[in-house]
């Protein structure tokens, strides 16, 4: 007998939502049970249609500019106003600059908006949902669950590209010390690191012949991932199934960074 990857009422924030893993996500927790806001910047129309499509009762979605520290608290607000509660965050927003940027031209401006993005607003998003988890009091075996999405960037490096980088290799750092410092609270801290995927932030690389055809020789299968191939293991380390995992880092790059 088959049995399902089950989120029966449980609430979860994730962010970057409407468009690639975000939205793949929002459709399996959906799926599995939970009730799920989401946020997003600028693609207002894909916002509406996937809460069109999955119904205002399971999903809201909320507009919100993700750079630095000051909006994450809103947004936990709006998120526990909307569902009565935060069961689980999956921090999965951020910015990879397309063009190519040698670390002796990198502009400081380039640097300082990576690191606002994809790691100052990560940082303010789990502090306070953390506090709402601690708040709320464990339900049931676990409080709650943090996911932060990383990438093979963070574990091998990225030639022209140290501030994206330097960034994802910060958020595994970040739930090394977390997943420790949470534990006796019932908080699972757990990343997901994807490899190569077809979205619309990798659409300008995978659209060049020649720069596709260096990405596919790095893939030992051969292909990128789909947005539900990364979403799916996000969605398993929310569930009871994942009960005795907390601090690791899920690769999910079809072989091609082989590391832990």
């Amino acid at each position: 007998m088959a049995i399902p990857l089950s989120l029966n009422g449980k609430v979860a924030l994730i962010t970057g939502g409407s468009r690639g893993i975000g939205a793949a996500a929002v459709r399996l927790f959906v799926g599995a049970g939970a009730r799920v806001m989401f946020s997003y910047e600028k693609a207002k129309r894909q916002s509406e249609q996937l809460v069109e499509a999955l119904g205002s009762e399971n999903c809201a979605a909320l507009p919100c500019n993700l750079s630095g520290t000051d909006t994450a608290e809103a947004l936990i607000t709006a998120t526990v106003r909307r569902f009565g509660r935060l069961d689980i965050l999956v921090a999965n927003h951020g910015i990879w600059p397309p063009e190519d940027a040698p670390v002796d031209h990198m502009p400081a401006d380039q640097w300082r908006n990576t690191i606002a993005v994809n790691l100052d607003s990560v940082f303010a998003l789990v502090k306070h949902s953390v506090a709402q988890m601690k708040r709320q009091g464990r339900n049931g075996a676990a409080a709650g669950h943090l996911v932060l999405v990383s990438s093979t960037a963070a574990q091998r490096g990225e030639s022209f590209h140290c501030d994206y980088a330097a960034t994802k290799g910060a958020l595994i750092s970040m739930v090394k010390g977390l997943s420790t410092e949470l534990a006796r609270d019932g908080i699972y801290v757990n990343s997901v690191a994807p490899g190569w995927v077809d979205t619309d932030m990798s659409a300008p690389a995978l659209g060049d012949p020649k720069t596709r055809d260096k990405i596919f020789a790095t893939i030992p299968l051969g292909r990128v991932a789909t947005p539900e191939e990364i979403a799916g293991p996000i969605l398993f380390l929310c569930t009871a199934h994942a009960g005795f995992i907390t601090g690791e880092v899920f690769n999910v790059n079809g072989g091609a960074v082989l590391v832990g």
